[in-house]
C-alpha cells in the first residue's frame, strides 16, 4: 500500500502574523517539491523524465504562488494557504474539459507533496520493505512509478488510472506488470498472496498451488522467448522492422540494449519544456545528432505542444473552452511557424553526413491540406522524407487523401482512441473505451494501412508493445511497431511464432469481435505460439 498519506490541514487555520516570513515559508515547499520532481525525473530517464518535468512546472506555476501569497494575505496559514491554492486550480481543470481534467490527479500529488514539506512529514511515496511484494494502491503518481525498484516492487495494483495512463506507461517501460482501474483492489488484506498478470489483467487474491505453479512455468517460458534477438519477422520471414520510442539521448543506451531497429518515434519536447524562450538551433542540433548518430533509422515527431503540454512561449488562445480539441501539436506550431521552422533547420544539420534515414512526421494532422503544408516545410528546410501522425479519425477515415501528401504514416493509438472514444486516456473510469482492442479503434488502424497505398504505416502507440496486438497489427498491414525498449523481446518473440496468414486471421478476428475482451480472447485462438511462450 501507499505510505505516509498527507492530512489535510484544518479549515481556517492561521499563520502567527508575519505574512512575508509565511509566504516565504509555501514558495519554499513548492521549489523543493518542483526540484525533487525534476531530479527523480532526471535519475529515471525517457518517458519519466518528461512527465516529471511536466509536474515541476505546474508546482512552479507563477499564477499558484500568487494565489497562494493572497490567502496567506488574507491571514491562512501556508500549508492552508497551497492547500486552498490548489483547489482554485484543481476546479479550473476539472471544468475544462476531460483532457485536463485528468491532471487533477498530478495536481493532487503537487499538494501533498508540498503540504507534506510544510508539515515536516514524509512526503507520498512507496513503503520500504526488505521483501519483494506486490504494490496495491488507490492510485500511483508518476513521481513514485519513476523511481520504482523492480527488484522490490514486483507488480502493482490500482483502483483508478488507465491502460495509457502516465502511471502505466511508466511501468511498463520499467517492465513492471501493472493493472490499473482494478476496483476493490485495496480492500485486500495486507499480506495477502495476490498472483498480478501484466498481459491478461487478471488479479488473483488467494492462488492455488496450482496456479502459482502454472504461473510460475508461464514466467520461465516468457523469460527463455525474450531471448530471441536480431531483427522483427513473422515465422515465414515477412520483415516487421521493431522500433524504440525514445524521450531524447539518455533512452538511447535502453532501446540498444533491447535490440531497436531504429526508433520509431523521437520526441523532442524534452528540450522544450519548462523554458520561457525556445531553444536555439545549435542545442537541438546537438541533442538530435544524440540519437541520429546511433541508429541506422530515426522518425522525429516535431514538437507536440498545447493541451496538458503548456509552454511559456507559445501561448494558447485565450478562453480556449477545450485545449484537448482546440490548438495542440501542428495547429499550434503553424501559429508559431519561427519556432517549427527552426526546428527542422536544425533536424535537417543535425543529419548531415551521418548514414541515417531521416524520418520526420507531424502530431494532429486532420487533413491533407494540414498534410501539405507540413511537407512544404520539411521539404524546403532539406527534410526528403515528411510524415504524419494518425491520431485523429478524421485521418484515418481519408488515409488515402492523407498519403497523396504525405511519404509516410505513424498510427499514434493512444490519442486516436482517446478521439474515437471521446474517452480520455487518464480517466480510470473510462478504461474500458481506452482498451487498444476495441474492434472499433482496430478499423480504423485498417483504414490507415489500407489508405496508406504502399507508403510506410507504423504504429508509435502502447498498442505495440502488447505482443499478440503487435501481431494483431500486423496483420491489418501496418508496416513497422514502435515502442518502450523493454517490450521489444516479447514482440519480437511473438512474431517470429506465427506467420503472416496467422496473424491476418487474429486481426480478422480481432475486427469481428463486437467488444475489446472478445476481440482479445478470439485473436490469441488464432495465435497458438503465445501460450507456448508464456506471452
Amino acid at each position: 500500500m501507499i505510505a505516509g498519506a498527507v492530512p489535510e490541514p484544518p479549515a481556517g487555520e492561521r499563520h502567527p502574523g508575519d505574512a512575508a516570513a509565511e509566504t516565504g515559508r509555501a514558495l519554499g515547499a513548492l521549489e523543493t517539491v518542483a526540484a525533487d520532481l525534476e531530479e527523480r525525473g532526471t535519475k529515471a530517464g525517457g518517458e519519466a523524465q518528461d512527465v516529471l518535468t511536466a509536474q515541476a512546472m505546474m508546482a512552479r506555476d507563477p499564477g499558484l504562488a500568487e494565489l497562494a501569497g493572497q490567502k496567506i494575505a488574507g491571514g491562512s496559514s501556508a500549508p492552508r494557504a497551497v492547500h486552498e491554492a490548489f483547489g482554485v486550480f484543481r476546479e479550473m481543470l476539472a471544468g475544462a474539459g476531460d483532457y485536463l481534467a485528468a491532471r487533477v490527479a498530478d495536481l493532487d500529488d503537487i499538494r501533498d507533496r508540498a503540504i507534506a514539506v510544510l508539515l515536516g512529514v514524509p512526503m507520498p511515496g512507496i513503503p520500504a520493505s526488505d521483501q519483494p511484494f506486490v504494490l496495491v494502491a488507490r492510485d500511483l503518481a508518476p513521481a513514485d512509478t519513476a523511481l520504482l525498484d523492480p527488484a522490490k516492487v514486483v507488480g502493482f495494483v490500482t483502483e483508478e488510472g488507465g491502460p495509457t495512463s502516465h502511471t502505466a506507461i511508466l511501468a511498463r517501460s520499467m517492465g513492471v506488470p501493472a493493472v490499473v482501474a482494478c476496483p476493490g483492489c485495496t480492500a485486500l488484506a495486507e499480506g495477502t498472496v495476490v498472483l498480478v498478470d501484466g498481459v491478461s489483467g487478471e488479479v488473483r487474491p488467494g492462488p492455488s498451488a496450482d496456479e502459482v505453479e502454472r504461473a510460475r512455468s508461464a514466467a520461465a517460458a516468457r523469460t527463455a522467448a525474450l531471448t530471441v534477438t536480431g531483427p522483427g519477422t513473422t515465422a515465414d520471414g515477412h520483415a516487421v522492422p521493431l522500433l524504440a520510442n525514445v524521450g531524447g539521448p539518455q533512452d538511447v543506451p535502453a532501446a540498444l540494449e533491447y535490440g531497436a531497429e531504429g526508433v520509431g518515434l523521437f520526441r523532442t519536447e524534452f528540450l522544450f519544456l519548462d523554458r520561457t524562450t525556445p531553444p536555439g538551433e545549435e542545442e537541438q542540433e546537438a541533442a538530435y545528432r544524440a540519437v541520429l548518430e546511433a541508429f541506422p533509422y530515426v522518425v522525429v515527431r516535431t514538437l507536440d505542444a498545447g493541451a496538458d503540454k503548456p509552454l511559456a512561449f507559445l501561448p494558447a488562445v485565450a478562453d480556449e473552452p477545450n485545449p484537448a480539441l482546440g490548438e495542440r501539436g501542428l495547429r499550434m506550431l503553424r501559429r508559431h511557424p519561427e519556432v517549427i521552422e527552426g526546428q527542422l533547420r536544425a533536424l535537417a544539420r543535425a543529419a548531415e553526413a551521418l548514414p541515417v534515414e531521416l524520418l520526420v512526421m507531424a502530431p494532429m494532422v486532420a487533413d491533407a491540406a494540414e498534410a501539405r503544408d507540413f511537407a512544404g516545410l520539411c521539404h524546403a528546410a532539406g527534410i526528403g522524407r515528411a510524415g504524419v501522425m494518425i491520431e485523429i479519425p478524421s485521418a484515418a477515415l481519408r488515409a488515402r487523401d492523407l498519403a497523396a501528401e504525405a511519404d509516410f504514416f505513424s498510427i499514434g493509438t493512444n490519442d486516436l482512441a482517446q478521439y474515437a472514444f471521446a474517452a480520455d486516456r487518464q480517466v480510470g473510469a473510462l478504461s474500458r473505451l481506452q482498451d487498444p482492442w476495441q474492434p472499433a479503434l482496430l478499423d480504423l488502424v485498417a483504414l490507415a494501412a489500407r489508405g496508406a497505398g504502399g507508403k510506410a504505416c507504423g504504429v508509435c502507440g502502447e498498442a505495440a508493445g502488447d505482443p499478440a496486438l503487435a501481431c494483431v497489427l500486423t496483420g491489418l498491414g501496418v508496416t513497422s511497431l514502435s515502442m518502450s525498449p523493454p517490450a521489444l523481446p516479447a514482440v519480437r518473440a511473438a512474431l517470429a511464432a506465427h506467420t503472416t496468414e496467422q496473424c491476418r486471421r487474429a486481426a480478422a478476428a480481432a475486427r469481428a469481435a463486437r467488444d475489446a475482451a472478445t476481440a482479445r480472447r478470439d485473436a490469441r485462438a488464432e495465435l497458438p505460439g503465445l501460450a507456448a511462450l508464456g506471452l
